[in-house]
Parts: C-alpha cells; sequence; structure tokens
C-alpha cells in the first residue's frame, strides 16, 4: 500500500508569463505523478495561487488545469489537505465541497508515520512583521470580503492580480531578513513536542536538524521546484529541478 506524505507549496499560479506558468503547470503534473505512484497524503502548504478569491459562479481559467490534477489526485485515493496562504485565504467552501480537500486557513498539527508534523504556510510569523499581521487582519475580515465580492469579477480579479504581485515584491525584498525568525518559530515548536516542522512562504528551499526535530522549509515552486517526502519515519527535500 502506498505510505507517504508530500509537501509542497508557492506556486503562484496565474502570476508570470504564459511559458513560465506552463512550467510550473508541468512540474505540478510531475510531481502528482510522483505522488500518485507511492504516496497517499498530500499537504499543499499555502500560494499555489497568486490569488484566489472565491466567487459563486467565477475560476480564473488559467487554473483550471491545475484543479482537473487535484481532482484526479483526490479520485486516485490520496487524501488532501490545503494549508491557506498569503495569496489564497479568501476561500469558501468550493475546495471541500466540490474538490474534496480539507482546508486548513492558517495552519495544522498532525501525525504520520509516527511522527508528530506541524504545519503553517508562514506569513507573519517574524515578530518585526507587524504590518503584515495588521493587513492580513483586514484582508481576512468578512465584511471586507463582502464588500469585495460585490465587484464584478472581471474587474476584481485584475485588480487582486496587480496588488497580488506588489505584494509578492514587497515581502520578497523582507522574507530573506526574516528567515532566522522562521527557525527560531521551528525551534521553538520542536521544543514543544513536534518530530517536524514545515513551513513554506519564504521561498527558500530549507532542510535542518535542530534540536528535537527537523526544520523543513519547502521553498517554492516557482524557481525551485522542491517538495518534502516523509516515508518511512524520515522526510528529505526533494528538487524536480535537480
Amino acid at each position: 500500500m502506498p505510505s507517504a506524505l508530500y509537501i509542497f507549496s508557492d506556486a503562484h499560479l496565474g502570476s508570470a508569463s504564459e511559458e513560465k506558468e506552463n512550467q510550473k503547470v508541468e512540474n505540478i503534473r510531475r510531481l502528482f505523478d510522483i505522488v500518485k505512484s507511492d504516496g497517499d497524503r498530500m499537504v499543499i502548504l499555502g500560494d499555489l495561487f497568486d490569488f484566489w478569491f472565491e466567487y459563486k459562479h467565477a475560476i480564473p481559467k488559467e487554473y483550471h488545469q491545475v484543479l482537473f490534477m487535484l481532482d484526479e489526485l483526490v479520485r486516485h485515493g490520496v487524501k488532501i489537505d490545503y494549508v491557506s496562504g498569503n495569496h489564497d485565504f479568501w476561500m469558501d467552501d468550493f475546495f471541500e465541497t466540490r474538490m474534496g480537500l480539507v482546508v486548513h486557513p492558517d495552519c495544522f498539527d498532525m501525525e504520520y508515520g509516527g511522527k508528530r508534523l506541524h504545519l503553517i504556510h508562514g506569513d507573519g510569523l517574524a515578530p518585526a512583521d507587524r504590518g503584515y499581521r495588521l493587513l492580513k487582519r483586514i484582508l481576512r475580515n468578512r465584511f471586507n470580503i463582502w464588500l469585495y465580492r460585490k465587484l464584478p469579477p472581471d474587474w476584481a480579479i485584475p485588480l487582486a492580480k496587480a496588488v497580488s504581485g506588489s505584494s509578492r515584491e514587497y515581502t520578497s525584498r523582507r522574507d530573506h531578513t526574516f528567515a532566522p525568525d522562521y527557525e527560531k518559530y521551528a525551534a521553538r515548536k520542536l521544543n514543544e513536542g513536534f518530530d517536524i516542522v514545515a513551513i513554506g512562504h519564504l521561498h527558500i528551499p530549507v532542510e535542518k536538524q535542530l534540536d528535537g526535530g527537523t526544520y523543513i522549509n519547502t521553498g517554492d515552486f516557482i524557481h525551485h521546484f522542491t517538495y518534502a517526502k516523509l516515508a518511512d519515519g524520515q522526510i528529505n527535500l526533494h528538487s524536480l529541478e535537480g
């Protein structure tokens, strides 16, 4: 029986040129084929999309290929958890009721293969990132979401993509500075009794042994195409490019 857990994040689908987007989709297809071969569970650790806002009757057309692939993976018997990131947290019930995924708004803990895992996208983890934490509360406010939904999709989606791109450029300039804070966070969770802490958001692949366990940062599916695999009690970072 398949018995491997796969974790990946930060594809930011819809953020780049057509050529780059085709490369992302093809590498996601390659990863999903690997998961089908020996995996029974997968965690998407946020920001699969560069922008996701859930309307009742509209989905950006460039996402359809990956949505079909996710559906196929679920039908194959793979359980998929989705931890929403800072670019795709405006999720309603589509992924759970229509796709069969389990959505976690911030983080979640699980046991797999005898290991305790703490999984989080990681936006706003750095203590100095106060401005973003305030913005996050504003963006997730139910009233603000209700207001935005009143905009027609053909207006709202291009606007959101423009804002999302600016946000990505802003955070990418700071995230290398905040990287030590992510390691400190992982060390703290390991000291609480977890064996593995997996974080995304930084777009920096990390596999590091700390006191008490392993800190993994899944990197991204833009430049590195890295993912983590947990099997036989061991977790390692892999790259489709290497």
